[in-house]
């Protein structure tokens, strides 16, 4: 996500470019056919044009809303990831009284927590980050998940036999909570735990399971596809025909307007339609950006700062107080 005060107009046009140039092109050969080529019947009523832009302004904004409350829900599954990880690290301090065993629990429970987040950050067909746009924008951030592999980051956390059990597994993070699961049956069986406290911890894996859930169903299951190949498609459909209406609307006016514009109203169409259509086209563009909030763009939800700042949190209270500490990131962008 973005945590400085706001992209600059620069980033944001830079960004979203590469539409304007066909747009400038479209639009001047559109209105040089008109004006030069004595091709006047391609102007379109504007009153057509009207009616287009109002159903796509409304379709646009239906999309923007459905991909931010996708966005806003992966905020909220990962603030209750972290708020049920923190009280794991304190039910396990507080009613497991041996300290190798409560540490495993922790550690295994942060294994968890990468094996989730490596999860999240895997490439889906429908995501955006291989769109030019989105490639060129990452030279300003890295994404930790892209930099190490998982295999490297679990060795920090679980034994290489439980590493080797998780690597193997279809669902990485699914395999954690069941090896977790396990973990706690056979302390309650050694009579390190009782069985109150055993119903206590299971109750906060079955949460963290939900929550792996809901987050699993953001990532693995998109917006809609035929909603956003219409908003696609009719944004574009109006591209297309925004000068023909404006040729419309500035053409009455080349025999009323004197001077050096005498005659020559219609080419205002040009910079005009560029600029409406930019709008809508960028308006695309930040929605479908939106739509996958874990796919390692610069506005997905901070996970991976996330896990960092749970890992902080749970060593200190297993009395680690040599966690390094977290850096500044070089940028804006918080992953």
């Amino acid at each position: 996500m973005h945590a400085g005060r706001s992209y600059t107009f620069t980033e944001f046009l830079l960004w979203t470019r590469r539409p304007l140039y066909l747009l400038i092109l479209l639009d001047v050969a559109l209105v040089a056919l008109y004006q030069l080529g004595g091709l006047h019947w391609l102007a379109v009523p504007w009153n057509v044009i009207l009616m287009l832009g109002t159903s796509v302004a409304l379709i646009a904004g239906f999309k923007n809303t459905q991909t931010y409350n996708r966005l806003w829900e992966a905020q909220q599954v990962w603030a209750s990831i972290t708020a049920a990880s923190r009280l794991w690290g304190t039910m396990t301090r507080d009613y497991v009284n041996r300290p190798e065993h409560n540490r495993r629990l922790v550690y295994r429970h942060l294994a968890w927590l990468t094996a989730l987040r490596y999860q999240m950050r895997e490439s889906k067909p429908w995501e955006t980050q291989k769109l030019m746009p989105n490639v060129e924008y990452r030279k300003h951030y890295d994404v930790p998940e892209k930099v190490r592999t998982l295999d490297a980051e679990l060795i920090k956390y679980v034994s290489p036999e439980e590493r080797s059990r998780i690597l193997g597994a279809t669902s990485k993070a699914t395999e954690v909570l069941s090896l977790q699961g396990a973990a706690l049956r056979q302390l309650l069986d050694d009579g390190v735990i009782v069985q109150a406290t055993f119903a206590e911890l299971q109750r906060v894996l079955r949460e963290l399971h939900e929550q792996q859930a809901r987050s699993e169903r953001i990532k693995d299951y998109p917006y809609p596809r035929q909603y956003a190949v219409i908003n696609a498609i009719f944004v574009r459909i109006l591209c297309l025909l925004l000068p023909l209406g404006m040729i419309d609307l500035l053409a009455p006016m080349n025999d009323t307007v004197g001077g050096a514009m005498g005659g020559q109203m219609v080419w205002l169409a040009i910079p005009l339609s560029v600029l409406v259509s930019w709008i809508y086209s960028a308006l695309d563009q930040v929605g479908e950006s939106s739509a996958n909030p874990f796919e390692g763009g610069a506005n997905d939800i901070p996970i991976s700062q996330l896990c960092n700042t749970v890992e902080r949190n749970l060593r200190e209270l297993l009395d680690e107080r040599d966690v390094p500490l977290q850096h500044a990131p070089a940028s804006p962008i918080v992953l």
